[in-house]
């Protein structure tokens, strides 16, 4: 069964959803799989990735408040605050979430529904460069 990896790199400028749709799909067309899976996967610990609501940016809006609610920051319990105090936040925030992806291949592209996007979710408030890696399986 072909497979193809690649990866790329984002820079975000803090906490916040930041749209990685358009490079995955750019992934899997080079990949040139027209039928199969992609697994799209972050490389860290303080961020993650959803599947989220693409058409309104309020959505995303209500998604960061909420996490904010929570898993607030200055927790006084937390004892990981080596980088901050929304190092352990940023964690748990990644633990309620994903790190990974796995999304049908159809007809060479990703299989998303009409409203639906890929995002980054930056939980840091500092900017980070954040890897992203895809693998993409198929025929």
């Amino acid at each position: 069964m072909p497979a193809h990896a690649d990866s790329f790199s984002i820079t975000t400028r803090g906490k916040g959803t930041y749209e990685i749709t358009d490079r995955c799909q750019q992934a899997v067309r080079a990949s040139g799989i027209q039928t199969g899976t992609a697994t799209i996967f972050v490389q860290h610990t303080s961020c993650s990735l959803v599947i989220f609501e693409n058409a309104d940016p309020s959505a995303r809006t209500d998604l960061h408040a909420f996490f904010d609610h929570l898993v607030p920051e200055d927790t006084p319990y937390f004892v990981h605050t080596y980088e901050g105090p929304d190092d352990m936040p940023s964690h748990l925030r990644m633990a309620l979430t994903r790190t990974s992806e796995v999304i049908p291949v159809m007809n060479g592209r990703l299989a998303l529904g009409t409203w639906q996007g890929i995002f980054l979710f930056e939980h840091r408030r500092a900017p980070h460069t954040r890897s992203i890696v895809i693998s993409v399986v198929g025929e």
